[in-house]
């Protein structure tokens, strides 16, 4: 059941009406107390407790904005919850919050609850309860948090403590900014902790996010950090535009996707702290855009709960610390509420996604962002991650198609191979491009060493020649390798009609035709078998059931030039003809690729990529 079905989402009233709508279901299972929230059985990594702080604690990212010039008629139930979450005499107090503790990361929204509506959670308490609050909250001050995006919970605590006046470590939250600040690496960019950590939403949802309502709220008394804030912000927003497509839907890629419409949280920010580095039209629409789509699809419970999962519910696809309450994270793209209705970003009218170029090469993301039409698709460097090579570690992620993650099973349907070289020793068991020796942007080319065991590299060159790309692998092994190289993902619904969709495998293409689009891998090198593959259902991001054409083939031991042309459209179908095609270069240590019209969009020499110095990035 969808509870923003009937709300057309475009004033400012209809975005206050949907907070209410959104939160209003979980807080429909919080105890009697107030302080916990369970709405379904299934549990995460960290204790039950940590779960249902979660369920009272996220739904104030919008709750708290959306109060700010309105009203919100659940308060009383919230600060009850407060008042017994906070009380060690009460069975429903939150506990002691250690070090890394889950705790932690749900203090914030209360934090920014202080400081936007300290009428709401602060002034009607007695000084007993305010009391027992600060010295919860206070918690964060004495333990160790990770060195990551977490350091800001700590600074939006204190932030919220500081604007009531209560007692709070002012010190620490100025070191904990100046250690944020130094995974800054330049033109907007953060890291998600110390060099070498990952890229990903965290950077425009959480670095930036925090870093616009710090400046806004604590500008006055610090300026110079409030304005670095905002200057990066403005910067970020020029590159992270190009992250988003016409019908408002941003690029999946990474970990933490069940936290969906988050993705629109960094344009309210910037609205929040009052910048437009782009037209406000142009922000609204991308703000709007994102969640209006996010909040037409089939994203929610019978119950109208928000699910685990990406386009639809599905565990398959989560990380272990997604409980039932996780993904309420979303409702941080509601902070422009807090804003006046006279404010300009409320006052100007949706603007469509400016005209943007074909590609745009983004090396500190290290990717390729390509618009094909209405396909919008990243080439992508792997990045070292805990949370799976399938979302940091493919060749090529899509708003339309997304990408899979492995699931339970053995063999090609269940490896999670769309969009990447899969290997396996054994036939069975898959592994995918993971902790690359090496990375580098050389213009319009992405380039990669990995080793997936001892005796294997595997150099790889990544073009666009659009509407494909084109991947360019040099294998290099010891011992018999079997290879799987997947194209994009296809949504199979329709299979159920022989005459709505087609499998074509010959000569040298894999090709894919449903109602919902066409995917083909095309081997330029003709040397591989081309099949279709059903990938294991729910491992997708966009499609519970979808097939991935492939390319096949077991390599002896020995050096190996592997080449293919990758194409997936929404609509129609794909002539294959019209594949960039391989160039004869007269040197067995080099692979040219031309297209169809005959430019030449890569050159591939053997080693280059091996001569990078495999202890990091060049």
């Amino acid at each position: 059941m969808n509870p923003v079905a009937e709300n057309p989402l475009r004033t400012r009233t209809d975005f206050q009406r949907a907070v209410e709508r959104l939160v209003d279901p979980l807080y429909d299972h919080a105890s009697s107390g107030g302080a916990r929230v369970r709405p379904t059985a299934t549990g995460a990594r960290f204790p039950a407790v940590d779960a249902e702080l979660e369920g009272f604690s996220r739904p104030l990212w919008g709750v708290v904005p959306l109060s700010v010039h309105s009203t919100y008629d659940r308060w009383d139930l919230v600060r009850r919850g407060l008042v017994n979450g906070t009380d060690p005499n009460h069975e429903e107090y939150w506990g002691e919050a250690g070090n890394g503790s889950q705790k932690h990361v749900e203090m914030a929204a209360i934090g920014l609850g202080l400081a936007l509506v300290p009428e709401q959670l602060w002034e009607p308490l007695s000084d007993s309860e305010r009391e027992r609050l600060v010295r919860w909250l206070n918690q964060i001050n004495e333990a160790e948090l990770h060195d990551c995006n977490w350091l800001f919970f700590r600074v939006m605590v204190n932030v919220g403590l500081r604007s009531v006046g209560a007692t709070h470590d002012w010190e620490q939250t100025q070191a904990s900014l100046d250690r944020l600040e130094s995974f800054c690496q330049g033109d907007g960019w953060y890291t998600d902790g110390p060099e070498g950590s990952s890229i990903d939403y965290y950077l425009p949802w959480a670095m930036h996010y925090y870093g616009l309502v710090y400046a806004t709220v604590c500008g006055d008394e610090d300026p110079d950090r409030a304005r670095r804030f905002r200057e990066r912000a403005a910067e970020f927003a020029t590159n992270y535009v190009e992250w988003f497509d016409e019908d408002g839907r941003a690029l999946p890629f990474g970990r933490s996707l069940t936290y969906r419409f988050a993705q629109a949280a960094f344009w309210g920010a910037l609205a929040f702290a009052d910048r437009n580095p782009l037209p406000w039209g142009v922000i609204r629409g991308l703000w709007a855009r994102n969640v209006r789509w996010w909040l037409d699809q089939p994203i929610f419970t019978d119950g109208g709960l928000l699910s685990v999962g990406y386009r639809y519910p599905t565990l398959k696809t989560a990380e272990t610390y997604n409980s039932p309450n996780s993904p309420y994270w979303a409702m941080k793209s509601f902070l422009p509420l807090a804003l006046e209705s006279t404010h300009p970003f409320w006052a100007a009218d949706e603007e469509p996604l400016p005209d943007r170029p074909e590609t745009v090469a983004q090396p500190e993301a290290g990717k390729i962002l390509c618009r094909d039409d209405s396909h919008l698709f990243s080439l992508s460097l792997g990045q070292e991650s805990l949370y799976g090579p399938e979302k940091y570690g493919k060749f090529a992620y899509s708003t339309t198609f997304g990408f899979s993650v492995a699931g339970r099973g053995s063999g090609l349907k269940a490896a999670g191979h769309d969009g990447a070289l899969a290997l396996s020793l054994d036939g069975e068991r898959y592994a995918l491009p993971s902790s690359p020796a090496a990375t580098a942007v050389d213009g319009s080319t992405l380039e990669s060493l990995w080793t997936p065991w001892e005796g294997v590299r595997v150099e790889t060159w990544l073009t666009p020649a659009l509407p494909w790309h084109v991947r360019v692998h040099r294998l290099e092994t010891s011992r018999p390798i079997h290879s799987a190289e997947g194209g994009f993902p296809l949504d199979r619904s329709g299979d159920d009609d022989e005459t709505q969709f087609v499998h074509e495998t010959r000569e040298e293409t894999a090709h894919a035709t449903y109602p919902n689009g066409s995917s083909v891998v095309t081997d330029l090198r003709a040397d591989r078998e081309p099949t279709i593959i059903p990938a294991e259902p729910n491992t997708n991001l966009m499609h519970p059931r979808t097939v991935v054409p492939t390319l096949r083939k077991r390599y002896d031991p020995g050096e190996h030039w592997l080449a293919v042309a990758v194409r997936a459209t929404p609509d129609g179908t794909i002539d294959p003809a019209t594949a960039p095609k391989l160039v004869e270069t007269g040197d067995r240590n080099s692979v040219a690729i031309e297209t169809a019209a005959g430019d030449r969009v890569l050159e591939c020499r053997a080693g280059a990529i091996a001569e990078m110095d495999e202890s990091g990035t060049e």
